[in-house]
């Protein structure tokens, strides 16, 4: 069933190898302590397993995972690279309960990490991957949470979410909190009147990875992959040409609510010349309890490859970090430099490539469909 997505678009005889992976630089769960403290409140977080270890990457997590990385050459001698998909700003709690809840502040992730125990000093691992190479940060958005929504449940009192911002999380998915909409899905919008809202926060946080990073994103992935086509237009406007994708976008369906499939597939375009980068294998450990690891993602890569595909590799921050667990990162790592030694193994020719270096190729080449 994995060929019918790599059928359609663009088609390569090159054996392409895309990592791209989410969430980098936004909070989830700063410690051990404050998940074992919400636990004792009685916030269901055993369920979500960004809940359980997910935080921050602390320079050890990104130092193991830049081993790994630069541990493989593809045939042109260089280390695999992963497109660290990065959210460039978390909420200001201080100021936000300041204000009784009145108001949304942010500060820009850096910030946070200078404020965060043991990730002082860790945005130098940031530049060092940068500079080698070996990690490539695209936009992801401004926070990873809808600051409607979540203001809206603050003020309203939510047991839960109060819990939560005491401790300094807002990131509760609906597998905590299974009623209500999902906060996590920044781009969603529950009426029309909200789509300005959101695009001044596309906007601002589309400048402030500029500020940060001190480059142009090429490329946009939307949280919880819930956007639509007036996103897409402001993104166009930015001069961002490449969205990154599941097979499948969630447009939201305001008024009715829910959302509306569409199927995309790799360097098909839309009706504002943007490429579609398109995810067809996944390394997943931690998210699936181990499923979608490095079997699975072999046998959908030869897929991939079989069907003159590059593999679009998904995998999310929370399979590397430690400061939690630091079994899940080490176990993690292990499975996942399997994975890597054994692509250059099976593929002599294998390319590593950037979520960039590859919409680069994919807008060279003819047209493949539109949207």
């Amino acid at each position: 069933m994995y060929h019918l997505g790599n059928l359609p678009g663009f088609h390569t005889s090159r054996k392409i190898i895309t990592l791209t992976s989410d969430d980098w630089g936004s909070i989830r769960m700063p410690s051990k302590e404050i998940y074992d403290r919400l636990i004792s409140k009685g916030l269901a977080l055993s369920r979500c397993p960004y809940s359980r270890v997910d935080n921050l990457a602390t320079g050890e997590d990104l130092t193991c995972l830049y081993e790994v990385l630069d541990s493989v050459k593809d045939i042109n001698g260089m280390g695999a690279v992963m497109t660290a998909n990065t959210i460039v700003a978390n909420p200001d709690f201080d100021k936000i309960e300041a204000s009784d809840f009145q108001r949304y502040y942010f500060e820009p992730f850096t910030e946070t990490l200078a404020n965060y125990p043991n990730h002082h000093g860790s945005f130098d691992l940031w530049k060092q991957g940068i500079a080698a190479g070996l990690f490539v940060p695209q936009y992801h958005g401004r926070e990873h949470v809808n600051v409607r929504r979540w203001m809206a449940m603050l003020r309203s009192g939510s047991k839960e979410m109060r819990s939560a911002f005491g401790e300094g999380v807002c990131g509760l998915s609906n597998a905590v909190i299974p009623e209500g909409k999902n906060v996590m899905a920044a781009f969603d919008i529950d009426s029309k009147d909200e789509q300005q809202e959101k695009i001044e926060i596309l906007k601002s946080g589309h400048h402030l990875f500029r500020q940060i990073f001190g480059f142009t994103s090429q490329s946009f992935i939307a949280p919880t992959y819930v956007w639509n086509s007036d996103v897409e237009l402001s993104l166009t406007d930015m001069g961002i040409k490449l969205i990154q994708s599941n097979p499948y976008q969630k447009m939201p369906v305001p008024g009715r609510g829910g959302f509306r499939k569409i199927y995309h597939y790799n360097g098909q375009r839309n009706k504002y010349g943007q490429s579609y980068i398109v995810r067809n294998a996944y390394f997943e450990p931690t998210i699936t309890n181990g499923k979608l690891s490095a079997k699975e993602c072999m046998e959908r890569i030869e897929i991939a490859f079989r069907c003159g595909k590059p593999a679009v590799i998904s995998t999310h921050r929370l399979n590397f970090i430690g400061s939690i667990d630091v079994q899940n990162r080490d176990h993690n790592l292990n499975l996942f430099s399997s994975l890597l030694k054994g692509i250059v193994h099976r593929w002599s020719d294998v390319e590593f490539m950037s979520v960039s270096q590859l919409g680069a190729l994919i807008n060279e080449s003819v047209d493949v469909g539109t949207t």
